[in-house]
C-alpha cells in the first residue's frame, strides 16, 4: 500500500494570509502618562497575561475606536495638552 503525500499547492493560496505591514514611529507624551504603561504592564503581569509596550497602545486604541465620537472627544479633552516638538537640547 503507497500513501500518496498531498501537495502543497493543494491548499488555495488565500488561506495563507500574510502579516500586517508594520510600521515604527515615535510620539512624545507627559511622563506622568508614560509611567502608566509600567502600571498597566504590572497589571497584564497579574492577570497572567504580560504585555508590551505596543500591545497596550494598540489595545488603548481599539478601546478608543469603539467609543461614540462624544465620548472619545470627553476622553481626549481630560488630557492635558502636550507641547509638540522634540525638546530644546540643554
Amino acid at each position: 500500500m503507497v500513501k500518496q503525500k498531498k501537495s502543497r499547492d493543494a491548499a488555495p493560496m488565500e488561506s495563507l494570509s500574510k502579516p500586517a505591514k508594520l510600521v515604527r514611529d515615535s510620539f512624545t507624551m507627559p511622563a506622568d502618562d508614560f509611567a502608566l504603561v509600567d502600571v498597566m504592564k504590572a497589571r497584564a503581569l497579574q492577570a497572567q497575561r504580560p504585555a508590551k509596550k505596543s500591545e497596550l497602545l494598540r489595545a488603548g486604541l481599539h478601546a478608543l475606536s469603539a467609543l461614540s465620537p462624544q465620548a472619545l472627544v470627553k476622553a481626549l479633552d481630560a488630557l492635558a495638552p502636550v507641547k509638540a516638538g522634540r525638546p530644546k537640547k540643554k
